[in-house]
């Protein structure tokens, strides 16, 4: 059961992901990718692989330290809900990375690289995104290329 849990946490994020990536000016993708709620099925499945063993990762987030923290992932059940959890964060940072994107108006054949290098190596991604933000941001003050209007919306 862990087996499918682990498995399903990112088959649950996968689609978002997909429309962010391949299909970046679809209508639905933006009100998708608008949402925290993207995370909440993510989330469910963190809660299954959590809950089993809640004293293990109560210790090792009450009480951090590398072998607490070892003997939590060490556990199927805790390396799946720290998997799952990852899942779900790395989620949210991609939707607010697509949104801001599309703020400032990059173009989706700069954003989808960064947004795989977000599902797959976090860091690496969200660094690369917060480069490329901030150059954009010192050109346009940071007003993106489309004036302040994205989507149909009038920026706040």
């Amino acid at each position: 059961m862990t087996g499918f849990l682990f498995e399903l946490s990112f088959l649950l994020a996968a689609p978002v992901w997909l429309l962010m990536i391949l299909a970046p000016g679809w209508g639905p993708t933006a009100r998708i990718a608008a949402s925290p709620l993207t995370a909440v099925p993510v989330l469910l499945v963190y809660l299954a692989l959590a809950i089993p063993v809640f004293p293990d990762l109560w210790n090792a987030v009450s009480s951090p330290d590398l072998d607490t923290f070892r003997d939590l992932t060490a556990l199927p059940d805790g390396a799946g809900a720290v998997w799952a959890q990852v899942i779900a964060w790395d989620l949210l940072i991609g939707q607010w990375m697509y949104r801001e994107g599309r703020r400032l108006g990059l173009s989706p054949l700069l954003m989808g690289p960064l947004l795989v290098f977000t599902v797959l190596l976090s860091p690496i991604g969200f660094l690369g995104f917060l480069g490329v933000r901030a150059v954009r941001e010192r050109r346009t003050g940071g007003r993106g290329l489309s004036g302040g209007v994205v989507a149909g919306q009038a920026q706040r």
